[in-house]
């Protein structure tokens, strides 16, 4: 089964210096329907003004995954630990209690666009506090696992999440390890099949719970890329 959330249904911020969707609830926006979904907690999409910065905050047990798509980052613990990242890079920062963490845009005058995951970690699990990926352009890519197969990153929580970039009618079937995943579109029409042939076409920032399906067959109707998060737990 296939349910569509769409971009316009997501919640919505604009600051000036922070503009953001948020796909589960996030700051001033509360959905109690909208929580989570299994160990995916943040699903966040934020543009931060040149030369701005989130100040330093303290996180739960997350890993929190960051994939910039437009300019470079900068991100900071309160232990002296630091990180840059440009567009097409990934970092994987694994948060620590009583550890804050911040992010700067390192440009004066280019925005920077990046899309953030916060995933459930599992408490006896302890990983490099920072870790760093240039994307491949592949038609699809393991960004992150549990075991840091194949060059991911790697997870403290049985999650493996995909990076696919396909050509306009390119068809790809992606095995899922459980009954949930995620579908995120970062740019581009896509559609996805099920095992019953239901279809749901998304576009541009939206995305789709995805449930009970053992494998997802995702057909790309214009040049498209998207976020694939398998979620068996």
């Amino acid at each position: 089964m296939i349910t569509t959330r769409t971009a316009k249904q997501c919640g919505q911020a604009d600051y000036g210096w922070l503009k953001a969707r948020y796909t589960f609830s996030f700051g001033h926006y509360f959905d109690p329907d909208l929580l989570g979904y299994a160990s995916l907690r943040v699903l966040n999409q934020e543009v931060l003004a040149p030369g701005a910065s989130l100040q330093p905050r303290t996180f739960p047990k997350v890993d929190i995954l960051n994939l910039v798509l437009e300019g470079d980052a900068e991100y900071r613990d309160s232990e002296g630990n630091h990180i840059q990242a440009s567009a097409g890079d990934a970092v994987l920062i694994s948060a620590q209690p009583g550890i804050s963490y911040s992010e700067h845009n390192l440009s004066k005058d280019r925005s920077l666009t990046r899309m953030q995951l916060w995933l459930d970690a599992c408490p006896e699990r302890e990983n490099p506090l920072f870790q760093k990926m240039t994307l491949a352009h592949q038609p699809q890519q393991l960004i992150a696992s549990p075991d840091g197969r194949d060059g991911s990153l790697q997870l403290r929580q049985q999650v493996w999440l995909h990076h696919l970039e396909m050509d306009k009618g390119e068809q790809r079937s992606v095995p899922l390890h459980g009954p949930r995943a995620y579908l995120q579109s970062i740019h581009g029409a896509v559609h996805a099949l099920t095992q019953n042939d239901e279809k749901e076409a998304l576009t541009c920032g939206d995305g789709a719970f995805i449930r009970d399906e053992a494998t997802v067959t995702l057909v790309a109707d214009t040049p498209t890329r998207a976020l694939l998060i398998d979620l068996p737990v």
